[in-house]
């Protein structure tokens, strides 16, 4: 079977967790996956849909199709699934624009198949199209190290890992963070990412992100957070991170937003939160509790194991076979 993948932009986190790290599973499967990105010359993109009816099954990640996209996007022989794991309805500002409503509906449209990574995100889809399969986020759990060394110097590290884009959510925590350093002198906010952030008082270390500070980086912490926002948009966000901080033997400590939800057992993988308070007790509690970080941590990685990519990729692969069947 051949399986066309269209993206914009093949390098983003959201392909790579999304898609990318299934191909080899893919073709254990006997499905020979092409990976296209998609040309920013309109006729070069248009001359790439043509190509869509040499393949099986298409499979449309993330991409809203505009007026003229959608008129050469005609696939006849071949099956469409319309991948996306986050709110592409709306703007990142979570306002429902005529033009991002418009574009959405047009690749709902084409679809014979539509993907996504959560329920918020199926509701937004259930009012134009009757086949709507949810599949959460995989990750390679053998890629985290739980056991990883953690230093001896005394001190709690929190962590928190994301891109750029996503700073302003853990600069949200700063009155948090702020208040909990003065509390705790040895308490350290571990950043991984591609960007950083100062805040007075609050002890950061600055970490790039590679695949070993996700992979043991992670493991030498004590506490995970994922704070979010409340808005249309961030109700859309599938949280990799959640699950990262559980393979990695973390608590975790989030905002009850997106996926969050799904992946943090309240009072066993972690806690819920939504109050300043709320964050200030919780990260306290766990501050001053090892045992409680060690069980919690442990009952993460048997979550986490849950959404390995060996069960999440047999689902996916199952997908596209009955799509194109």
């Amino acid at each position: 079977m051949k399986l066309l993948i269209l993206t914009n932009n093949p390098q983003r986190g959201s392909f790579k967790d999304r898609i990318g790290r299934y191909l080899d599973i893919f073709r254990a499967a006997g499905i020979e996956p092409t990976v296209a990105v998609l040309s920013s010359n309109p006729l070069k993109r248009w001359g790439q849909y043509r190509q869509a009816d040499t393949y099986d099954v298409v499979l449309l990640h993330k991409k809203c199709l505009n007026f003229l996209d959608a008129r050469f996007f005609r696939p006849r022989k071949a099956k469409v699934i319309f991948n996306y794991d986050d709110a592409v309805m709306f703007n990142d500002k979570g306002c429902p624009t005529p033009a991002h409503q418009k574009r959405f509906r047009r690749s709902l449209q084409k679809a014979d198949a539509v993907l996504v990574g959560s329920s918020y995100l199926a509701d937004q889809a259930r009012p134009y199209h009757s086949n709507i399969i949810i599949l959460p986020l995989g990750l390679k759990t053998d890629d985290y190290h739980p056991a990883a060394q953690k230093s001896d110097d005394g001190n709690i590290r929190l962590v928190w890992i994301g891109s750029r884009a996503t700073l302003g959510y853990i600069a949200e925590l700063k009155p948090v963070l702020q208040k909990l350093a003065a509390r705790y002198p040895g308490l350290v906010l571990r950043l991984i990412g591609d960007d950083f952030i100062d805040m007075e008082g609050v002890t950061i270390e600055k970490m790039k992100w590679t695949p070993h500070a996700r992979g043991y980086c992670l493991g030498q912490c004590d506490i995970g957070l994922a704070p979010l926002p409340d808005n249309p948009f961030t109700r859309g966000k599938c949280s990799f991170k959640v699950l990262e901080y559980s393979a990695s033997g973390l608590p975790v400590v989030a905002s009850p937003i997106g996926t969050n939800p799904d992946h943090v057992i309240d009072g066993q993988t972690g806690y819920l939160v939504r109050t300043e308070q709320e964050w200030l007790e919780k990260l306290s509690l766990l501050i001053e509790n090892p045992a409680l970080r060690c069980q919690m941590g442990q009952n993460g990685i048997q979550q986490a194991r849950n959404y390995d990519i060996s069960a999440v990729g047999r689902k996916l692969c199952e997908l596209i076979v009955k799509t194109a069947t």
